[in-house]
């Protein structure tokens, strides 16, 4: 079952991010240890009016057991929504330069920001019906377009993002990386 997830989540949701994040995080956060980083994004997930809320997060549970979760965000409201995690940052870790990030999506779309599946239950379909329901959350919040970043060498997401209808729009530097910027197109009466 998919659901929107809830502070209680953080336990299970947390670590979810950051396999999907994998060195993005420890990029974003400038933070070596890997105790450090989980506290940094548990904070923030219990924590409303920041990407990685969650109050931005779907999680797919089944038997009580969360086995997946997807982040996503109106890409207009990117720079309101890492204000706090910038400054966060700065003032616990004295992280001042992450205003050079770049920014992973832009305005008119709405963004998948991650999507992970505990490597436990990969392979059953998960991934599938999250991004299912992202393009759905998207489409109920009145958005025509949905988008995401795959890293360059990342061939099996890219393929399953094409075979759900998600074309590349461009090539986009982002943290050091090059990634592909994709695109699903929402019809009007669908």
């Amino acid at each position: 079952m998919i659901r929107p997830a809830t502070p209680k989540d953080a336990e299970e949701v947390v670590p979810l991010i950051l396999q999907a994040m994998d060195k993005l995080a420890y990029k974003l956060t400038q933070v070596e240890d890997k105790e450090q980083i989980v506290t940094i994004f548990t904070y923030f997930f219990e924590h409303p009016g920041n990407q990685y809320s969650y109050k931005n997060t779907l999680v797919f549970e089944t038997e009580g057991e969360v086995l997946g979760s997807l982040n996503a965000y109106d890409g207009a409201k990117l720079a309101e929504l890492r204000k706090p995690f910038i400054a966060y940052l700065a003032q616990h870790y004295h992280v001042d330069n992450n205003n050079n990030q770049g920014t992973e999506t832009e305005s008119g779309e709405f963004y998948l920001d991650s999507i992970s599946v505990n490597p436990r239950a990969q392979g059953k379909g998960i991934g599938k019906e999250l991004i299912k329901a992202g393009i759905n959350w998207g489409k109920q919040l009145g958005h025509h377009k949905i988008g995401l970043l795959v890293e360059q060498n990342n061939d099996g997401a890219l393929k399953l993002y094409e075979k759900m209808g998600f074309v590349t729009h461009n090539e986009k530097q982002f943290m050091g990386g090059l990634y592909q910027h994709m695109v699903f197109q929402l019809k009007a009466d669908h």
